[in-house]
C-alpha cells in the first residue's frame, strides 16, 4: 500500500518498522538486495554481486554507520520517547549494530512513524555526543510492514525480541 493509498478506515493493529543506518546494507552485497522492481514478496533478492558492491562502496558520502552501545541506547530512548509524546504503543524495539527493529501501534501513516523516530534518534544521538556529522545517520531506504492481525503482531513482537541474536555487547562508539 503506498503513502498516497493509506486508508484510515483500514488501519492495521500494528506495524513492523525496521531501518539502517547508512552504507550497511548495499547493492552486491552477499546477503542479497532489494530494489523497487525486485521488492515482491516471495520473490528473490537480487544476487550478490562484488563489483557492484565495491562501487557502491566508493560511492559513500560518509563510512558506513555502526551502532555502538552509546549510539543504541540513544536510539531506543528516541523510539521510547517518540512513542510516548504521540500516544502510539510501542510494542517491541530491538536496536542492532546495523539495523533497528520496531513494533507500534499508531492510527497514522507508517512514513510518519519512520521520520519521527529517525529524526528523534538523530537528535538524541546529537544530544549524547555520538553523532557529530552534518550527514544523515539513516540510509533512505526502509521497510514498513502492515500487521493486520493478532497473529502478525505477536509474530513480529517474537522476531523483534528473540529473532535478532543475543545481547550485544557494551562497547563505545568510536
Amino acid at each position: 500500500m503506498s503513502d498516497e493509498e493509506f486508508d484510515e478506515e483500514h488501519i492495521p493493529l500494528a506495524f513492523l518498522i525496521t531501518f539502517r543506518p547508512y552504507g550497511t546494507w548495499l547493492h552486491g552485497d552477499e546477503r542479497g538486495s532489494v530494489d523497487k522492481f525486485n521488492n515482491q514478496y516471495g520473490t528473490p533478492r537480487i544476487a550478490a554481486n562484488k563489483n557492484w558492491q565495491r562501487h557502491n562502496m566508493r560511492s559513500l558520502k560518509q563510512p558506513p554507520v555502526q551502532l555502538g552501545a552509546l549510539r543504541r541506547d540513544s536510539i531506543k530512548a528516541a523510539i521510547r520517547e517518540t512513542c510516548t509524546i504521540r500516544s502510539w504503543l510501542l510494542h517491541a524495539v530491538n536496536v542492532r549494530t546495523n539495523h533497528v527493529h520496531s513494533v507500534v501501534s499508531a492510527g497514522c501513516n507508517p512514513k510518519k512513524i519512520l521520520i519521527a523516530f529517525k529524526a528523534n534518534a538523530t537528535r538524541k544521538m546529537k544530544e549524547a555526543g555520538c553523532w557529530n556529522s552534518t550527514e544523515s545517520p539513516w540510509a533512505l531506504k526502509r521497510s514498513k510492514r502492515y500487521l493486520w492481525n493478532e497473529r502478525n503482531v505477536v509474530d513480529a513482537i517474537d522476531y523483534v525480541l528473540f529473532g535478532q541474536g543475543g545481547d550485544l555487547p557494551n562497547f563505545d562508539d568510536k
